[in-house]
Parts: C-alpha cells; sequence; structure tokens
C-alpha cells in the first residue's frame, strides 16, 4: 500500500481517538469536531482509492462516527430535562433494585447464549472432505501442518511437551493456505471454522471484542460437547490483528481480547485439540506479541515447477485439449504464477473455446462441442494474463520470512 492510504488512515486514526478521548471527558463539542475530521478523512481515502478492499470497513466506521454525532447532539440538548428528573429516576432504580438485578442477569445469561448462537449461524462450520494429494507441492508447509496437528492427534503420548496449537500461515494469495488448513481437519476428521477476520470487524464494528470471546467460547463448546479436533481457521488475519499506529475505536479492545484468548487457549491442558489457524498475505503487518502466540509460522510459496506441471495436468484433465498440448511447457511458462492463476489460466481457455462455439451460432445443438485447446490458445491468455504477485513481493515475503519464519 503506497504513503498517501496510510497517511489517511493515520489522520483518521488520530482524529478518532482524540473524538473518543473527548467523548469520556464529556467534551461534546470538541467531540464532535474530531468524530467531523475522522469522517472526513476515511471518505477522502474511499474516493481517492474506490478498490481498495478495506473501504467497506471504513464507510462502516464513518457512518458510526456519524451516528454518535448525532446522538451527542441530541444529548447536549437534553441535558436540561435530564438534570431535572436525576432524583426521580435515582428514587425509581432503588425501589426497582432488588428485582431488577435478577431479570438483568438472567437477561445477560440469554443474551450471550444468543450471541454464540447467531455467530455459530454465519460461519462456515463443517468436516471438510480435502486429501493432502489435492494439496499440490508445499512439502515442507504439509509436514509442519502434520506435526503439528496430526500426529499429536493421533499419538498425543508422543508429546510430553505438548504441542503448538497457533499456527500462522503467511504467503501470497491464492496458493493454498485454506486448503492446508481444511487437508489437516480432514484427515484428523476435524471441525473446520472458517472465519473472515476482515467481515467480523466490518460486521460487528463496536462490538468486536465482544464477538472475539463468543468466537472462543463457542468453539471451546463443540470440542467439549463433540469431543472431536476444532480448527479455527481465521483468514485475513492481518485486519484483526494489524499494527497499533493505524488502530480507530474499540480495536485496542479486539487484539487484547484475542491476546486473552490465544493466552486461554496455549495454556490449557497438553492434551487439548483446539487449534487457531491464522492465514494472512501481508505477515509484516503483525506485532511481535501476536506473533509469539503462534508457534508455528509457515510460509506457503508460489508453486516451484514440479507443481506447476501437476497444476496444469490436474485442471486440464476434465477439459478437451490438444495431444500436442505439453503441461511441462506451460508450467515453464507460468514460472511466478499462483495456483490460483493457474486455475485462472484454464479456466480462460475452456472459456474461449465455449465462446468460440456461442459466436459460430451452433452451441444451442447439443451434438456441437467446443474444440480441442491448444497450447497456442495458452500461450494467448498468459501473455494478457500477468501473476497476482509481484517480485518485489516475493522479496518482502523472503525477508520476512528470514526474521520470523518458525516451521
Amino acid at each position: 500500500m503506497s504513503l498517501a492510504p496510510q497517511e489517511l488512515e493515520n489522520s483518521a486514526s488520530r482524529y478518532a481517538a482524540q473524538a473518543i478521548r473527548h467523548d469520556s471527558q464529556g467534551s461534546r463539542i470538541l467531540a464532535i469536531e474530531a468524530y467531523q475530521r475522522a469522517i472526513e478523512s476515511l471518505v477522502k481515502l474511499v474516493q481517492i482509492y474506490p478498490e481498495y478492499k478495506l473501504n467497506k470497513i471504513y464507510m462502516e466506521r464513518a457512518n458510526a462516527y456519524q451516528n454518535r454525532i448525532k446522538s451527542l447532539q441530541i444529548s447536549n440538548g437534553l441535558n436540561e430535562k435530564r438534570e431535572n428528573s436525576v432524583i426521580n429516576e435515582k428514587a425509581d432504580r432503588n425501589e426497582n433494585n432488588g428485582s431488577n438485578y435478577v431479570n438483568n442477569k438472567e437477561n445477560k445469561n440469554r443474551e450471550n447464549e444468543k450471541g454464540i448462537n447467531e455467530i455459530e449461524d454465519l460461519l462456515l462450520k463443517e468436516k471438510p472432505k480435502v486429501s493432502w494429494d489435492q494439496v499440490v507441492g508445499l512439502d515442507d508447509a504439509k509436514r509442519a501442518m502434520r506435526e503439528s496437528i496430526v500426529y499429536p492427534t493421533k499419538r498425543p503420548d508422543l508429546f510430553p511437551l505438548g504441542w503448538p496449537r497457533g499456527i500462522l500461515l503467511y504467503g501470497p494469495p491464492g496458493c493454498g493456505k485454506t486448503l492446508l488448513a481444511a487437508a489437516a481437519a480432514a484427515e484428523i476428521e476435524g471441525y473446520f471454522i472458517n472465519v473472515d477476520a476482515a467481515a467480523m470487524m466490518s460486521k460487528w464494528l463496536g462490538e468486536a471484542e465482544k464477538n472475539v470471546s463468543k468466537l472462543f467460547t463457542m468453539a471451546r463448546k463443540l470440542y467439549q460437547t463433540e469431543n472431536v479436533p476444532i480448527l479455527l481457521f481465521i483468514d485475513e488475519i492481518d485486519s484483526l490483528l494489524g499494527t497499533r499506529n493505524s488502530e480507530v475505536g474499540g480495536e485496542v479492545r479486539v487484539k487484547n481480547q484475542f491476546l486473552t484468548e490465544m493466552d486461554g487457549i496455549n495454556g490449557k491442558s497438553k492434551e487439548s485439540l483446539l487449534y487457531v489457524i491464522g492465514a494472512t498475505n501481508k505477515p509484516w503487518s503483525l506485532e511481535a506479541g501476536f506473533l509469539r502466540r503462534f508457534q508455528k509460522r509457515i510460509y506457503v510459496t508460489l508453486p516451484e515447477y514440479e507443481s506447476r506441471i501437476n497444476l496444469f495436468t490436474q485442471y486440464t484433465e476434465p477439459l478437451a485439449k490438444d495431444k500436442n498440448l505439453k503441461c511441462e511447457e506451460l508450467a515453464k511458462l507460468a514460472d511466478g504464477y499462483s495456483a490460483s492463476d493457474i486455475k485462472d489460466i484454464c479456466q480462460s481457455a475452456q472459456l474461449r473455446v465455449v465462446n468460440e462455439l456461442f459466436e459460430s451460432g451452433s452451441a444451442m445443438d447439443e451434438n456441437n462441442n467446443p474444440r480441442a485447446i491448444t497450447m497456442p490458445d495458452f500461450k494467448d491468455i498468459i501473455k494478457i494474463r500477468k501473476p497476482s504477485v509481484s517480485n518485489e513481493m516475493i522479496k518482502a515475503y523472503l525477508k520476512w520470512s528470514d526474521q520470523f519464519k518458525a516451521l
């Protein structure tokens, strides 16, 4: 990300922090001014960078700040009326204190249970059917995952010092981080709970730290009731645990809550089979305090030559292709492409021949099929389809790995 959006993010963070401080001190006018400046920075950021993936979160924050401004403006006008009624309110509270205590406690318990159920409904919870064979290449990553998750599950007696329960998968997008975690869950027949951290921060703005607690409570409850391993997979974990210099609102509390929950998991009995797997494309945005909770830090790399051959073989297998098509040659042409890029290339080749069939006007006859896909088709597509990962990004991953990698 370039310097300009960082400056705008930092500006919004600074004004938001000022607004919250003034708000808590009762300085409504100053709080309103600071909230307005924070909104201006966020809106400007969205306008200048309309394709930025965090724009939805920024607009939700801006709306939340605007709602707070309205509340402050209303409360400012009602202060006098509120002061006149305070004595009567105190008398009413004293009279009802006994019954309210019992009712509030019951309501709180019901709300907590409801919150856990709501989170459970929003998450993808499944027992995946993914084999290690479907994870092409990535031998070091597969070995590290099996050492940390599969082997302890099958023979916990061989691990007197325990085993890692926090695992960080980092690397370029589209290289198989989710597939790795799902394959591990499938081998141990455990539950795979998929959480999108960015969506969590956006959907539950202002309540995120409570929902982090509910998320872990739900995972522990599932582990206790089902008595099977649980893999809590948190995608884009940098959205939840990014560096503190861009924090807005209650994000500090979210991070502190996450640290508390991770410490609870790592500090449980040696035989606990509840794991937290974080995935990120930006590991450098995570702080050292969070990295320490992820004892295994695994670099999920771009596919090597042999892996690219296997990927092209796998993705072209169901396609009608020319007999002279060589996956070895395609693998050479696709050096620097991710697994996701290779799948997209094969899909584009299929779309090309299907499009030709429709344009010829003969597609509606079920006896007519697309022509075989040829090597020139792939070459044309690769010419106009550049890899999604730049050399600069790869250098950044290698540099970070030299400092923090932990297989």
